[in-house]
């Protein structure tokens, strides 16, 4: 897949990945498929603290197959989806059958919601793969009503050639835009994860 993709991406993998064929296996991962109880329920709590605690409009970039749009729609939330792969986004349009939740083919950097504004963005492990994310930023903001607020799950893997976006260079970016910038560290939480990493791994909240 491109490497604008807007597909969900899993620690330290590439962009340049056919996520059509991934989609089938995605959730397989712990931290994708959130099948493990103690997992899902690590995933549930973060975003309880993440997202806006009254019912709102949350849109979800490389949304994959829809695990934290789920989450989301739990807690209240209206919930929009957006994935370019067409098998990922099936498969979150299933998971989330009867709920209020809508899932779209199309680039995370430029999704497809014309004029529609939201109360969250919510975003994980896509950002570091986009070649301009101070230009992604500024658009994504965009996307936000007054007081609207920026989810950001992000990292760097590997060591002898590491990938992702460091946190500094992640809140750096967003300082203009966000009147309330928030680093939290996600490396030490292995429920999270579903085992022990030694990789960082961040959220960053900016409400705008």
């Amino acid at each position: 897949m491109a490497r604008n993709s807007g597909a969900q991406t899993s620690a330290g993998t590439g962009p340049d990945v056919d996520w059509d064929a991934e989609a089938a296996t995605f959730d397989a991962e712990p931290d994708h498929g959130l099948r493990d109880p103690a997992v899902r329920e690590a995933w549930a709590a973060r975003l309880g603290t993440w997202l806006p605690r009254r019912a709102g409009d949350v849109l979800d970039l490389g949304c994959g197959t829809g695990s934290l749009s789920l989450l989301a729609a739990e807690q209240g939330h209206r919930v929009t989806g957006v994935d370019l792969s067409p098998a990922m986004v099936a498969r979150a349009r299933a998971k989330l059958a009867g709920r209020d939740a809508v899932f779209l083919v199309g680039d995370a950097a430029t999704p497809p919601v014309g004029e529609q504004l939201f109360d969250a963005v919510l975003v994980r492990h896509v950002l570091w793969t986009l070649p301009d994310p101070g230009r992604v930023l500024r658009h994504w903001r965009g996307l936000l009503r007054p007081a609207g607020r920026l989810v950001l799950v992000e990292g760097v893997w590997g060591t002898v050639s590491p990938v992702g976006i460091p946190a500094e260079r992640l809140t750096a970016l967003l300082a203009p835009l966000a009147r309330d910038v928030r680093l939290e560290r996600l490396s030490d939480d292995a429920r999270l994860w579903g085992r022990e990493v030694d990789d960082e791994r961040y959220a960053v909240v900016a409400v705008v």
